[in-house]
């Protein structure tokens, strides 16, 4: 399948791109936007999948340049949905806040709608497919945030941020209910960290996320063996 690209010209390196001015520029925007979501959405994660993206990008030739901002900015309008208790989706609010701050540091108009695309697409919940490769790329380095070590680490910071116990593997995950006593990270795993890696869309997102679960899968083994008491 041919997808649109932003432009034909030359994608800079990883490297060029974290040494850059433009990258800090755009770091300190996100952070501004992010600083106060804390948890598992703070400037961290941002960062996280900045670097996924990146990763990934690199292995499938894609525009580097264009990732490098839509990863930064894929959350910027979080804030006003946490605010509109979801009334509002982050991820078209996003795209539309970074237009303007992508003007003012001189993004082109076909760069601005190829990041604005990837931001705008990288929920996927709604009718705004990802359609660039981009796009694709932005969207699993954001879903693999959500598992594999990162992933367990998330849910137990979520899990101890609501008072959920550590672990309960006795009970069934959908007999339980969110944001309880039993809203653990074992339950976050069987409903909705278990399925990420079926909803990926590139090649190289699928082969990380198949690491990430098996990794996640053999924890949660662990786990279950030494609350049980049970020997190695």
């Amino acid at each position: 399948m041919n997808r649109p690209r932003a432009t034909a010209t030359p994608s800079p390196t990883i490297a060029d791109l974290l040494a850059s001015e433009l990258l800090q520029r755009l770091r300190t925007l996100s952070h501004s936007f992010c600083s106060t979501e804390g948890g598992s959405h703070g400037p961290d994660h941002s960062e996280r999948v900045l670097h996924t993206a990146l990763t990934i990008g690199e292995r499938m030739g894609g525009r580097l340049d264009i990732l490098a901002p839509a990863a930064l900015l894929h959350d910027i309008g979080r804030r006003e949905e946490s605010q509109s208790r979801g009334r509002i989706c982050h991820a078209r609010r996003g795209a539309e806040l970074a237009a303007p701050l992508l003007r003012e540091l001189a993004y082109g108009q076909a760069a601005i709608e190829a990041i604005c695309h990837c931001i705008g697409s990288h929920r996927f919940r709604g009718a705004m497919p990802p359609s660039t490769l981009e796009a694709e790329i932005l969207y699993d380095a954001d879903k693999l945030d959500s598992i594999g070590a990162v992933g367990i680490g998330r849910a137990f910071l979520f899990a101890g941020q609501i008072g959920a116990r550590l672990h309960n593997p006795e009970l069934e995950p959908t007999a339980t209910s969110p944001y309880s006593l039993e809203d653990t990270a074992y339950r976050e795993f069987r409903i909705k960290m278990s399925k990420v890696r079926t909803r990926m869309l590139t090649s190289v997102g699928r082969e990380m996320a198949e690491q990430r679960h098996a990794f996640m899968q053999t924890f949660f083994d662990q786990l279950t063996r030494e609350t049980n008491g049970i020997l190695p």
